[in-house]
């Protein structure tokens, strides 16, 4: 259930007039009404949008949110954000269900269509149509995933790939990842926790999914006042297999880190193979251990994973089992810092070394003390890289630009006396689209170094 910012639910607004004209509704159910219902058979297919009610679909009594004046540069050059601070914050406004559909206009009458409107977050309103008009309904739904839908299959010709990045694909907050028969879905705003149903109707239709599993347990979601959860929205189960590189992996759609699998790096997990035939690799924060099975199956001559989750080493010692690999793959259990640390001083040296962590900085506050995570780390696997070997790292952090990225880890070689060449510098593959007015959604950093 959609809840405000103090964890209550949010009054149900009386019908009134509000600013604009507008009729404000009561807001309809959501998530956790509609999909039991749905699941039980008691929501009819194609019912779905029915029973979420005029929150999205009824575009006569939408409500009318202003700008501030003075406040429209921004959202006039085309940007899918409005901040609190920008719009005008009425006593009908604030009374507004979060997720809800409204009708955006500058104080000048211009009209920036239809966003979805949480008056609790400091993002407080996302563009979902141009149209002011735009009935967010199983039909809207199937031609916004379709389109994403289509995009994948021109650029993969087998069905694993991110399916929904968000912005870019029109969908702002969701994130979709496809497992052939097998999604999971993170909505990470109010309007996609109350579209769920519906975009979950329209993915029935649209691919067929045996298992739709809800990966709503990101912190992003507090900020919008959401509950954390994991749980099934259609099919029983949580377990899938996704293929990379002539290889099967098993996938933990309700345990793993974060949606399961890390699409964002297959093309950096490519080019890491591809230099992997006879050498010794360390994947370190190797969660599943896509980068290390990969170069083992590349023909890796040995490869240790390290990791501090014992249930991750287990799946990726399936993998490597099920693949007919476990001869040259060992597992490592531990604090990564810590034992990479320790391989430097016993004088462990490896072909190819990729270090790929979870995020340092969570919030912008954090970005001084992720940069000097990432000297330290850059620092610690340095020395762990053979003469004229290989090193793979990343950064998952949103609030950790490429620029200082790069001269923390450049910084970190210096310190380990490391001379480098610098092969590749990138990010995410093209499953991760980025909307060209949020550059920080490029959210991902990647160096391939091969040090003298």
């Amino acid at each position: 259930m959609v809840r405000s910012s103090r964890g209550r639910r949010p009054a149900l607004p009386r019908r009134r007039k509000a600013g604009g004209g507008a009729v404000l509704q009561a807001p309809a159910a959501t998530l956790r009404d509609a999909l039991p219902l749905r699941r039980a058979g008691r929501i009819a297919p194609g019912r779905v949008a029915a029973h979420i009610g005029c929150r999205m679909t009824d575009t006569a009594a939408r409500p009318l949110i202003r700008l501030v004046p003075g406040h429209d540069r921004r959202v006039k050059g085309g940007h899918p954000w409005a901040f609190s601070n920008e719009i005008a914050m009425t006593a009908a406004a604030r009374a507004l269900p979060p997720g809800g559909a409204v009708r955006l206009e500058g104080d000048d009458g211009w009209r920036h269509g239809t966003w979805s409107f949480n008056p609790h977050s400091l993002i407080a309103a996302r563009l979902l149509d141009r149209d002011p008009g735009a009935a967010l309904d199983l039909a809207w739904a199937r031609q916004r995933l379709g389109a994403a839908l289509a995009l994948r299959e021109k650029l993969y010709a087998t069905p694993f790939y991110r399916l929904v990045h968000a912005e870019a694909d029109g969908l702002p907050g969701l994130v979709i990842d496809r497992y052939g028969d097998a999604l999971a879905l993170q909505a990470n705003t109010a309007g996609m926790e109350v579209l769920t149903p519906v975009l979950v109707e329209a993915l029935r239709d649209l691919v067929a999914p045996r298992l739709v599993v809800g990966r709503n347990d990101a912190a992003v979601r507090r900020l919008e006042g959401l509950e954390e959860q994991v749980a099934p929205l259609l099919g029983e189960g949580g377990t899938a297999q996704v293929e990379e590189g002539g290889l099967r992996f098993a996938v933990d759609l309700l345990g793993g880190q974060k949606t399961g699998w890390f699409y964002d790096q297959r093309e950096n997990r490519d080019r890491v193979a591809r230099l992997a035939p006879g050498a010794t690799v360390l994947d370190a924060f190797c969660h599943t251990g896509g980068f290390g099975l990969r170069c083992a199956a590349a023909g890796a001559a040995r490869v240790t994973l390290l990791d501090r989750s014992a249930h991750a080493l287990d799946l990726a010692m399936e993998t490597a089992r099920a693949n007919g690999l476990a001869d040259r793959v060992e597992a490592q259990r531990g604090e990564a810092l810590e034992t990479l640390e320790r391989m430097g001083a016993a004088g462990t040296r490896f072909d190819i070394v990729v270090a790929d962590p979870p995020a340092f900085a969570k919030s912008r506050k954090d970005q001084p003390q992720a940069l000097r995570g990432y000297g330290k780390l850059a620092r610690l696997v340095a020395p762990l890289v053979a003469k004229g070997g290989f090193l793979f790292i990343a950064s998952c952090s949103h609030h950790v630009s490429p620029g200082d990225f790069a001269d923390a880890v450049i910084w970190g070689l210096g310190r380990a006396r490391r001379d480098a060449k610098l092969l590749f510098q990138g990010g995410a593959g093209p499953d991760h689209p980025v909307h060209p007015q949020l550059p920080e959604s490029a959210y991902l950093k990647a160096m391939l170094f091969q040090l003298a």
